[in-house]
C-alpha cells in the first residue's frame, strides 16, 4: 500500500452557492467563515479580520484548509480600519477642507461612476494616516485611537510596537513604517502599503492619492506637507503606458473619466508634476552612455547624485520632498540583512528569483538615492506600495509568503470576491471517478506522483518530461477547453452589434521546454529544417563520384522556417496560420527585453518583442493586436500590466507552493467584464473562471461538480486506538534492514515461492542501456566486450545479434556475487576482508548462477520479446534485486540466518499508538484495536474490511489492524532505490490451542506490476528474518486478489498451518 500523500490527506475547503455577499460600494458586513475540521462554510456577521496564512510550504505542499489553521491576524491594519471608520464617521474631523470635500465627493452615491468601498478606504487610510497623524494633529480627531501616539512613534521608527501588535504565531514580524537600508548613512523610507485585489482598481486609488496631495498643495503652495511631484514606478512598458492615464494633461486621464475632482479645483491639478518611470530607469547609468547609445570612447565617469536626481525627475528636481507610488509594490524589497538570497532555489525557479531579485536592488536603491537628496530632510516624503500580493518570495531570506510590514488597509481577493469585485474562480470539486480530492484540482502534483522513472528529467529536481506532462495533462486541457468552446459558440451566436470578442484560455506551464510542448500541440506551429533543391543536387552529385572534385559551389544551408499545421486540441479553433495567431506563446525573454525598452539589442528582435508585447497587452480588446487571441500559453504567471478581462478559463501546470504563487495565478483569470449591479439586489452579478491545476483553497469559490450535486459537508473522521480492545493490540519489529553473513558460503532459495518478472517491451524505450556498475569480474579480468550491460544507444537489432541469453545469466549471477560478499565481509579488515570476499565468490558463484537460470526459466514472462530484452538494465537490475533478496543463509547446515536489524530508537511497533483524523470514507470496527479503517478505494479496502470483520466472527481470525498511521513499512529495493512498502492489514490468526501466535501480513492488491512484485518480495524477505528473530511469535505474508474469496483464503491458510503442525 502506497502512503498517502500530504495532498491527498489535506481537507479542501468546500464549496459555496453563491460567494458574492456584499455590495462593492459599502464595507463589507458579513463574509464566509470556513470551519477548520469540515472545511464547510457558513455566513458570519461583520468583517473579515485582515490577515495572512504562515503555513509554510515546501516542496509539493498545497494551500489547503490546513493552511487555514495557521492563520494569523494583521494588527495595524485591523486597528486602522476602526480607527479610518470612526473618523469617517465624524465627517473626517480635523482634516483639510480641500481634504473633507474631496472624501465626500468620493463617497457620494448618485456618483455616475461610483468608487468601490476598497478603493476609498485605501486612500482614506492613507490621507489618515499623512494628514493628521504623521503631522501631529491627533487631537483634532476628538477620540482616543486605537493606534495610540506611542505605536505611531514606534512604528515610525522601526521599533517593535505594544503588545497589541503581537501576533499569535509570527513573533519574529512586526509591523513599521519605515524600510531601513543596510547602509546605517542612508535615511529610511517610509513605506505605506494598501493590498488590493487584482481587478480592484489600484491605478484609480493612484490618481485619488495624488488628487489629494496637489489640490492641498495648490491651495497652499507654500506647504511641504503636500507634494506637488509624483513620481510613479512601473513593473514593466506595458503599465507605465497605462500609467500615462495619471498624468492630468492625458486626453484620456483618470481624474476627468471618474470625476475625481470637483471643477472648481481642477486647474490645481495642472500645476503639480506627475512621472511615470519603468523602473530599469532607476539602475546606474553607464560613464559610456550618450543619449540613447553607449559608446567606448565616451567616459562621463560616474553618475553623482545629482545628476541621477535630475535624469529620473528632469525639471522637477527642485521640488523635494516628493510623492512615490510604487505599482506592484512588491517587486521593491531588500533581503535580510546578512541572509544569502536564492539559497535552495535551482532551475527556472533560481532564474526567476534572480531576475525578481535584479529588480528589487535597482527599486529600492534608486528610491535610497532618491531620498538621499533631500539632504537633512528625506526627499521622499512618502512611498506608497499598490500590491494585490505584498507578500515576502521564497528566496528573499524571509518566511515565503510572509507580509510586507508596511501594510495599513488590506481588501484583498477573499474580500473581492465575497463583494463581487472580481470573477468567482470555479474549481473542480468531485470527477467520475469518485475521489474525495479530483484529479484536476492538483493536477502537476498528480502528474508527478505517477511518474515512471524513465519519465523524469535527469537531475535532482525529479521533474517530468514535456512528453509525459502532455499525456497526462490532456484530458485536463481538453476538458477545460470544452468548457471555452460552450462560451465562444454561444458568443459566435449572439445578436448582431454584440460583442464578438473570443474569451481566452492561459496555460501556465513549469519551464520553458513544457511551454513549448503545448503551444506546439494546441497551435500547430512549429519550426522545421528545410531541403532544398541544390541540397539534393550536391547529395547526387557526391554519390557519383566520390573521389572528384564537386562541380558545383556549395548551397548555404537554409534555414528553418515555420509551418503550421493542424492542432490536437479543436483544431479548428485554436490551430495557428501563417495571416492570424490565435493562440500565442509568451516568450519570457523576448517579453521581458521589450517590456524593459528593448534597448541594447537589434532592431529585428527589438521589433519582434515590441510586437509581442503589444499583442500581450491588448488581449480581449477590440480592434487591437491581441483581439482575436484565444490562448495563451505562458510560463510561471503573466507578468503584471496584463488587464484583460475575456479570461474564462486557467490551466496549471506547476507546483504551486504559497498563497503568492495561487493568488497570482489565478488573479490573472478574475478581471470582471461587467460592472452593473442587479437593480434587484443591489449586487453586481456573478462571473465565472474555470481553475483546474491550481489548488487555491483558502478563498470563496463555486463547485463545479460533474453531472452530481455537491457532497454534503461531513466532519472528520477520529481514527483511534481504542483503550477497552487493548487485548486485541499488535505488535511488530521497526525493521531498517537485515544481517547477512555466511561462514560456509552456504545457501538455499526457494524459487517456487518467487514473484515472477514480466517483460514489457511496450513501455521501455528502444535502445536505452545504460552501464551499470559491474563489480570484480571472474579472475579479475577485463570486463567481457558482451556485457549486456555495457551497450549505449545502440538499437533492438544490433543488441539481440550481440547478447545471447547465457551471457546475460552469467553477468547477473556475477552481480549478486558481488552484493552478497560485499554484505558477508563488511566487518572484517582489510586484508581478511579481500581473501574472504575471494573466497566467498568462488564458493557462491555456481550456486547463485543455478538459482539465476532456475529463476528466468521458471519465473520470467517475456511476453513475447525476445530473451536479449532481459539485458535491458530495467529488467537485468529487477532480476538481481529478486533473487539477492529471497537467497538466504542455508541455516540447516550452520550457517546463521537472515536477522532483522531493528530500529534503534524505536524496535517496536504497536497499534495502541494510532490517532488521526480523516475526511476519507472510515467503517466502523468490532474486530480491531482501532476502531475504524480507512478506506482508499470503495472496491478493495472496503471489501476487505467487510470480509475481515465476518472472518473473526466465524473464528477464522482473533482480531486485524489497518496499517494506516501505524508506521509498518517494509524495505525493499526496485531499480536500485531504496524503498518502503506499506501493507494494508495486520491479521492476528485463529491458530489451534496451544500453537504459537500467527500474524498475517496482507496485501489487498488488484492491478500489479512489477515493482508491485518487487514489494512482495521484500515482505517475504522481512517475514524470513522476523520468524528467525523469533521474539513477536510466528509471521506470514498473503497477497489477496480477490476480497470476495478472502475468508476462504484465510481459512485455508489457517488448516495449511494446522497441517503442518501435526506433521
Amino acid at each position: 500500500m502506497a502512503k498517502a500523500s500530504p495532498q491527498q490527506q489535506d481537507i479542501p475547503i468546500q464549496p459555496v452557492e453563491r460567494p458574492i455577499l456584499c455590495s462593492p460600494y459599502k464595507e463589507p458586513d458579513q463574509h464566509w467563515k470556513y470551519d477548520t475540521v469540515t472545511g464547510a462554510a457558513r455566513k458570519e456577521p461583520g468583517r473579515r479580520p485582515a490577515s495572512w496564512y504562515k503555513t509554510e510550504r515546501t516542496g509539493s505542499a498545497q494551500m489547503s484548509l490546513l493552511a487555514q489553521e495557521q492563520q494569523d491576524d494583521l494588527p495595524l491594519p485591523n486597528l486602522l480600519r476602526d480607527d479610518v471608520r470612526r473618523w469617517r464617521e465624524a465627517d473626517y474631523r480635523g482634516a483639510t477642507l480641500a481634504t473633507r470635500e474631496l472624501l465626500r465627493h468620493w463617497s457620494r452615491e448618485d456618483r455616475e461612476r461610483r468608487l468601490f468601498f476598497g478603493q476609498r478606504e485605501a486612500v482614506e487610510t492613507i490621507i489618515y494616516l499623512a494628514e493628521m497623524r504623521f503631522t501631529g494633529r491627533t487631537s483634532r480627531l476628538r477620540f482616543a485611537p486605537k493606534v495610540t501616539a506611542d505605536d505611531l512613534g514606534r512604528l515610525l521608527t522601526g521599533v517593535r510596537p505594544g503588545p497589541a501588535f503581537q501576533l499569535a504565531q509570527g513573533a519574529e514580524f512586526f509591523p513599521t513604517l519605515v524600510d531601513k537600508p543596510a547602509d546605517p548613512s542612508l535615511k529610511p523610507l517610509r513605506r505605506l502599503c494598501t493590498k488590493l485585489a487584482t481587478g480592484s482598481g489600484k491605478t484609480l486609488v493612484a490618481a485619488m492619492v495624488i488628487t489629494w496631495a496637489f489640490v492641498n498643495r495648490g491651495i497652499s503652495p507654500e506647504s511641504r506637507e503636500y507634494p506637488d511631484v509624483a513620481l510613479l514606478c512601473a513593473p514593466n512598458l506595458t503599465v507605465k503606458e497605462r500609467l500615462g492615464v495619471l498624468k492630468p494633461d492625458a486626453p484620456d486621464n483618470y481624474y476627468d473619466a471618474f470625476n475625481l475632482v470637483p471643477a472648481k479645483w481642477r486647474p490645481l491639478l495642472q500645476r503639480g508634476t506627475v512621472i511615470v518611470e519603468n523602473w530599469h530607469r532607476f539602475a546606474p547609468e553607464s560613464p559610456h552612455k550618450d543619449g540613447d547609445k553607449t559608446y567606448a570612447v565616451v567616459n562621463k565617469g560616474e553618475e553623482t547624485p545629482a545628476d541621477f536626481l535630475r535624469r529620473i525627475l528632469g525639471s522637477a528636481s527642485d521640488r523635494l520632498p516628493i510623492l512615490v507610488i510604487n505599482d506592484e509594490g512588491h517587486h521593491c524589497w531588500r533581503p535580510v540583512p546578512g541572509s544569502t538570497t536564492g539559497s535552495g532555489l535551482t532551475g527556472d525557479d533560481k532564474t526567476a528569483f534572480e531576475e525578481e531579485a535584479r529588480e528589487a536592488t535597482v527599486r529600492v536603491d534608486g528610491l535610497d538615492r532618491l531620498n538621499a537628496a533631500g539632504g537633512e530632510a528625506p526627499g521622499i516624503s512618502m512611498v506608497v506600495d499598490l500590491s494585490a500580493t505584498p507578500f515576502r518570495i521564497k528566496g528573499s531570506g524571509y518566511p515565503e509568503g510572509q507580509p510586507f510590514p508596511w501594510i495599513v488597509s488590506d481588501f484583498g481577493l477573499v474580500d473581492a470576491i465575497e463583494s463581487g469585485i472580481t470573477k468567482i474562480p470555479r474549481l473542480p470539486v468531485q470527477d467520475t471517478t469518485g475521489r474525495p480530492d479530483p484529479r484536476y484540482f492538483r493536477l502537476w502534483e498528480a502528474i508527478r506522483d505517477g511518474l515512471q522513472p524513465g519519465e523524469k528529467l535527469p537531475g535532482r529536481s525529479g521533474k517530468p518530461k514535456p512528453d509525459v506532462v502532455w499525456r497526462e495533462a490532456q484530458g485536463a486541457l481538453v476538458q477545460i477547453m470544452g468548457q471555452w468552446k460552450e462560451r465562444f459558440e454561444r458568443i459566435r451566436a449572439a445578436q448582431p452589434g454584440a460583442d464578438r470578442t473570443p474569451p481566452c484560455v492561459i496555460v501556465v506551464c513549469d519551464n520553458t521546454d513544457i511551454a513549448e510542448e503545448f503551444y506546439r500541440r494546441i497551435s500547430g506551429e512549429q519550426v522545421i529544417e528545410t531541403v532544398t533543391e541544390a541540397e539534393v543536387q550536391e547529395v547526387l552529385e557526391e554519390e557519383e563520384g566520390e573521389d572528384e572534385a564537386p562541380t558545383t559551389k556549395r548551397s548555404k544551408k537554409p534555414k528553418p522556417r515555420i509551418v503550421y499545421g493542424q492542432g490536437e486540441v479543436f483544431p479548428e479553433l485554436f490551430s495557428n496560420t501563417a495571416e492570424r495567431k490565435v493562440t500565442i506563446r509568451i516568450d519570457s525573454k523576448l517579453l521581458a527585453q521589450a517590456e524593459a525598452g528593448g534597448s541594447g539589442t537589434s532592431k529585428k528582435k527589438a521589433d519582434a518583442a515590441e510586437e509581442l508585447r503589444r499583442v500581450v497587452a491588448t488581449v480581449g480588446k477590440a480592434g487591437e493586436p491581441g483581439e482575436h487571441v484565444r490562448c495563451v500559453v505562458s510560463v510561471a504567471m503573466l507578468t503584471e500590466g496584463w488587464d484583460a478581462n475575456t479570461v474564462t478559463q486557467i490551466l496549471g501546470l506547476r507546483a504551486f507552493t504559497s498563497q503568492l504563487l495561487c493568488e497570482q495565478v489565478v488573479g490573472r483569470g478574475l478581471r470582471r467584464m461587467d460592472y452593473n449591479p442587479d437593480p434587484a439586489t443591489g449586487l453586481l452579478t456573478e462571473e465565472y473562471c474555470d481553475v483546474y491545476g491550481v489548488p487555491f483553497s483558502v478563498i470563496p469559490f463555486r463547485g463545479r461538480p460533474v453531472n452530481k450535486p455537491e457532497p454534503d459537508d461531513t466532519p472528520p473522521n477520529l481514527v483511534k486506538a481504542l483503550p477497552e480492545r487493548e487485548a486485541m493490540e499488535i505488535r511488530f519489529p521497526v525493521v531498517e534492514g537485515y544481517a547477512f553473513a555466511l561462514r560456509r558460503n552456504l545457501i538455499r532459495c526457494d524459487v517456487g515461492a518467487m514473484e515472477p518478472l514480466r517483460i514489457e517491451p511496450n513501455r521501455e524505450p528502444t535502445g536505452t542501456f545504460v552501464r551499470p556498475q559491474v563489480g570484480v569480474q571472474v579472475g579479475g579480468g577485463v570486463a567481457e566486450t558482451q556485457s549486456p550491460f555495457g551497450f549505449h544507444q545502440q538499437n533492438r537489432e544490433a543488441y539481440y545479434a550481440s547478447v545471447h541469453l547465457q551471457t546475460i545469466l552469467f553477468q547477473a549471477a556475477q552481480r549478486i556475487v558481488e552484493e552478497l560478499t560485499q554484505a558477508g565481509t563488511a566487518g572484517a579488515e582489510g586484508r581478511k576482508r579481500r581473501v574472504f570476499a575471494l573466497q566467498s565468490r568462488h564458493a557462491l558463484f555456481p550456486q547463485v548462477f543455478r538459482v539465476v537460470e532456475e529463476y528466468v526459466r521458471r519465473k520470467v514472462d517475456f511476453n513475447g520479446a525476445p530473451e536479449p530484452e532481459l539485458g535491458l538494465e530495467k529488467y537485468a537490475r529487477q532480476v538481481v534485486e529478486r533473487v539477492r533478496d529471497a537467497i538466504q543463509p542455508d541455516d540447516s547446515s550452520g550457517e546463521p540466518p537472515l536477522l532483522p536489524l531493528l530500529n534503534r530508537t524505536q524496535e517496536i511497533g504497536s497499534t495502541a499508538g494510532v490517532e488521526f483524523r480523516t475526511k476519507r470514507p472510515v467503517f466502523a470496527t468490532m474486530a480491531s484495536h482501532i476502531g475504524h479503517v480507512v478506506a482508499d478505494t470503495a472496491a478493495w479496502e472496503q471489501s476487505a474490511a467487510f470480509r475481515l470483520e465476518q472472518a473473526a466472527q466465524q473464528g477464522v481470525i482473533r482480531f486485524y489492524a489497518r496499517n494506516e498511521g501505524m508506521d509498518l513499512s517494509i524495505p525493499y529495493e526496485f531499480l536500485g532505490v531504496d524503498h518502503g512498502y506499506e501493507p494494508d492489514f495486520l491479521i492476528r490468526m485463529a491458530t489451534p490451542d496451544g500453537e504459537p501466535d500467527v500474524t498475517l501480513v496482507l496485501e489487498v492488491k488488484g492491478f500489479e506490476d512489477n515493482q508491485t512484485t518487487a514489494k512482495h518480495e521484500g515482505a517475504r524477505r522481512w517475514v524470513r528474518a522476523v520468524n528467525n528473530w523469533g521474539k513477536l511469535g510466528r509471521w506470514a505474508f498473503h497477497v489477496c486478489r480477490n476480497p470476495q474469496m478472502l475468508e476462504r483464503e484465510l481459512a485455508y491458510l489457517v488448516q495449511q498451518w494446522g497441517t503442518e503442525s501435526a506433521a
